[in-house]
């Protein structure tokens, strides 16, 4: 196989895959016309069955006419055989006789009609109850289809304010890393503006001992020293 047949093979390929996911990703538009025309072609069958069931009706009327024109000829028959008019009786027979063969081709027509009224009927109703049932599985299809794209909806968002939230969080540690290493900085800077004695100072105070400050007991010893004041007198 050449190179140009294998680019070929490739772009049919290609092309044959775009079509299918474009009917997939239509599936549901595609369907719901093909139901439209399986609609309109069920309209047009009972349409064509109205048509073929008013002809037959016509032709049962015909029917009724030539089955009333053979009795009428009959009689006329029966009366020229009694008046003894055997000419007449023969061309009234003659007649009687192209009324039955009309007849005959008319009922018939009209039994053939029927046959074919009943293939319609049946063929119709089946084909409405498949389609009405079609339609209530399209109608299912329809609502899984919007619930799961509802669901893919929310998943998406989940996801996306997950994503988002794991972000704020980490924007959120870097924040307070940033301002421990700024107090840090603070301090640092305040214990070098103090000197060593600060740093000593502040030693002290960790230890609980405060260089200057007068305990209770030094402050009552020294009131002593002072000697005990005299009582005013009374």
């Amino acid at each position: 196989m050449g190179i140009l047949t294998k680019l070929v093979t490739a772009m049919r390929g290609g092309a044959t895959e775009l079509g299918e996911s474009i009917v997939d990703s239509q599936a549901l538009r595609i369907l719901d016309q093909e139901i439209r025309d399986a609609d309109t072609e069920l309209v047009r069958s009972k349409d064509a069955l109205v048509g073929m069931m008013a002809k037959r009706k016509v032709i049962e009327q015909k029917i009724g006419d030539l089955t009333r024109q053979r009795t009428e000829y009959e009689g006329y028959a029966m009366q020229a055989l009694a008046k003894g008019d055997e000419s007449l009786a023969m061309d009234v027979a003659n007649r009687v006789a192209e009324i039955e063969a009309e007849l005959a081709t008319e009922q018939d027509l009209a039994a053939q009609y029927r046959a074919s009224e009943q293939d319609a009927k049946h063929a119709i109703q089946s084909a409405d109850s498949n389609l009405r049932r079609l339609k209530q599985q399209v109608d299912t299809v329809k609502v899984t289809d919007s619930v799961q794209r509802a669901q893919a909806t929310i998943a998406q968002r989940h996801s996306g304010a997950q994503s988002s939230m794991n972000t704020a969080l980490g924007s959120l540690e870097k924040i307070k890393a940033r301002q421990q290493e700024q107090t840090a900085r603070f301090e640092a800077a305040k214990e070098i503006a103090q000197g060593p004695s600060g740093d000593l100072q502040a030693r002290l105070r960790d230890a609980g001992i405060q260089p200057g400050a007068a305990s209770g007991a030094s402050v009552l010893a020294r009131l002593k020293s002072q000697g005990t004041p005299a009582l005013p007198k009374e």
